[in-house]
């Protein structure tokens, strides 16, 4: 008898010997499993992975960088939605450290009303943000901190969470590469100012503003004007702006050439009919317009074709305009591109909801194995190219001659890839004349000292788009002048100019997708049912209009001293009238409920599948897993 109760006692000290056991070793594999960060992203969109010229900048990190990141987390009125955008940002940051091999470091803060967090947050120039009259200030942002240098972005916006690793990256980058890379500009138009411009008042010459556009990526590039006559061009200069680029010399153009192939980044603003030029010039009162951009050697080496002599008109995209006495009228070639013209899908132009380029030429250029042409903005299919005369004579006369291509046309591309030189048997320039000879002297040869090479071109086909009057609308407060933008034409500029003069590695990096994923299959099935509904509704609305219409008819009939007083005729019409009005109604009414219902009739097959069917093909899988066991044994 003992000797069992012996053996029961050591069963169960050895069974709960097995369960501590196991629970160790559980507890063992999850601290393992911790550190290892072992992960999968199984997301369409890799929104929880880095871009790969992301991991490139954290690779090349020669410092150490420590990012702190501010988050009032612990606030109870804190809204769900930041909490969750906030978790994200850690998880992101959490995927810095780990590509950055020890290189980055993350801190985490959670400014609190008069704590010590709070003071480091404000210290590093990150001030609350008032989320009401009386809710809590929101502290969301974050400081890279290397050594004595620090960045910081004040406020991570929700908004744009598809930017958020590119603004990160850009921040670390910036750190990292405190100088500021020289951007060179040049331009027949004064973009940078001018003290000496081309028109006279009556008080003698007028100093001219530098474009409010060109001011903002001042604040984080040095901006180097280049001579329009120049015959070579810096190798300091990290990024090349055209504007408005006409009758250079072919010198001039294998300066251009040479800095692209030897790895120059390049925007070039070509203008077939620039409006800001006219204004600034005597040619229209001359009865001629200044002569177009023109870099047309370039273009052809690179495979790109461009009509100067042609802008281009959009119907979808047509602007109201003030035509004169007062009245406004569509422009299509004064053309507001939406976001659904924008390229989402690339870092340049994701986010940007509104682009306005008033009389803007296109480009025709195809990706092949050496070059890559990505669209930036594509019009729609209604829109066609015409002349620049027919630009001049206004809308009315681009109607009567307006043929719609049927497919979008693209008013600005990027191409990157490998570039050949646009003069491979050189050229001739005038030699300079000598004193002691009479005949003139032979042309000089030059040969270029690159025929190929990597870089990146962007082309727009507009330069108004960043003039002030276009993009911008001067503001006076307190006596203080400011500029509020009415587009997002100077963003489009910052990004390219930021990208273009930083490191390669930035303009690869992907814009993230977003972590909201609608039910686009739902959504594309009610718009159907809609639109199968609204043909019979616009037919019924049409039919009541017009019975309306004859009761008017009617009405005005009648003589003035009988208005009180109906006829017989008029009675039966009203009474006519009525009952097609009632019947009509009630058709209408009844188109509307099959709507609903058809919409209706979707929501609950969803629910249908979502909680019936899906738990029934699990249970029949289960069932039929069984059976097949049973079988085999």
């Amino acid at each position: 008898m003992t000797s069992k109760k012996s053996a029961t006692g050591t069963r169960l000290l050895g069974g709960l010997a097995s369960i501590i056991l196991v629970c160790v070793i559980l507890a063992a594999l999850n601290i393992i499993a911790g550190n290892l960060r072992l992960r999968k992203d199984m997301t369409e969109e890799k929104l929880y992975s880095l871009s790969d010229g992301t991991r490139q900048i954290l690779g090349n990190l020669e410092s150490d960088i420590n990012l702190k990141f501010f988050f009032n987390s612990s606030s109870r009125e804190m809204p769900p939605f930041l909490k969750d955008f906030a978790g994200r940002i850690e998880d992101l940051l959490a995927e810095y450290s780990l590509a950055s091999h020890g290189r980055i470091t993350i801190e985490k803060y959670d400014p609190q009303p008069d704590s010590d967090d709070e003071d480091t947050a404000l210290r590093y120039g990150i001030a609350g943000q008032p989320m009401g009259m009386v809710g809590p200030s929101l502290y969301l942002g974050l400081a890279a901190v290397s050594g004595d240098t620090e960045a910081t972005m004040p406020l991570i916006d929700p908004r744009t969470e598809n930017l958020v690793e590119y603004n990160i990256t850009r921040l670390i980058y910036r750190l990292a590469n405190p100088e500021r890379p020289k951007v060179g500009v040049l331009s027949t138009l004064p973009v940078l100012g001018s003290s000496t411009p081309q028109f006279m008042s009556p008080q003698g010459k007028i100093t001219q503003k530098p474009w409010a556009s060109f001011q903002e990526i001042r604040k984080n590039n040095e901006l180097v004007e280049v001579p329009l006559n120049t015959t070579s061009i810096d190798r300091d200069l990290s990024t090349l702006i055209l504007v408005h680029p006409k009758g250079l010399s072919d010198a001039t153009l294998l300066a251009i050439d040479q800095f692209v192939l030897r790895g120059g980044k390049l925007l070039a603003l070509l203008d077939p009919f620039s409006i800001t030029e006219i204004e600034n010039s005597q040619a229209m009162s001359l009865g001629q317009a200044p002569p177009p951009s023109d870099i047309s050697k370039l273009l052809t080496a690179w495979d790109v074709k461009s009509d100067p002599s042609k802008v281009v008109a959009d119907m979808a995209a047509a602007t109201r305009v003030n035509a004169g006495n007062g009245q406004a009228q569509g422009n299509p070639m004064w053309m507001l591109f939406r976001a659904n013209s924008i390229n989402q899908d690339d870092i340049l132009t994701s986010g940007l909801e509104q682009l306005m380029l008033p009389f803007a030429g296109v480009f025709s250029a195809h990706s092949t194995d050496s070059v890559t042409v990505t669209p930036l903005i594509t019009t729609s299919t209604d829109s066609s190219e015409v002349s620049t005369m027919t630009a001049q004579l206004g809308p009315q006369m681009l109607k009567r001659e307006f043929k719609s291509t049927g497919v979008g046309l693209h008013p600005a591309i990027r191409v990157t890839g490998k570039f050949r030189t646009a003069f491979p048997q050189g050229i001739n320039i005038p030699a300079p004349p000598s004193e002691n000879s009479q005949t003139a002297p032979a042309p000089q040869k030059i040969m270029p000292g690159l025929t190929e090479g990597e870089s990146t071109v962007i082309l727009i086909g507009d330069t108004d788009m960043f003039a002030d009057r276009f993009c911008l609308q001067e503001m006076n407060f307190l006596g203080f002048q400011g500029f509020q933008p009415i587009n997002d034409n100077v963003s489009l500029l910052a990004n390219i100019v930021e990208q273009l003069s930083g490191s390669p590695e930035l303009i690869g990096i992907r814009s993230r997708g977003k972590f909201e994923r609608p039910f686009t299959r739902v959504l594309a099935m009610e718009q159907k049912a809609r639109q199968k509904w609204q043909a019979s509704e616009d037919e019924l609305t049409q039919k009541l209009q017009a019975a309306q219409k004859r009761m008017n008819d009617l009405q005005a009939q009648k003589d003035p001293q009988q208005k009180l007083i109906m006829s017989p005729a008029q009675k039966v019409a009203i009474a006519n009238f009525q009952k097609e009005e009632a019947t009509i109604k009630k058709q209408l009414k009844a188109v509307r409920k099959s709507l609903r219902k058809e919409i209706d009739e979707l929501g609950l097959m969803l629910k249908v599948i979502n909680i019936g069917l899906i738990p029934l093909l699990v249970g029949l899988i289960g069932i039929a897993y069984g059976i097949m066991r049973k079988t085999a044994r």
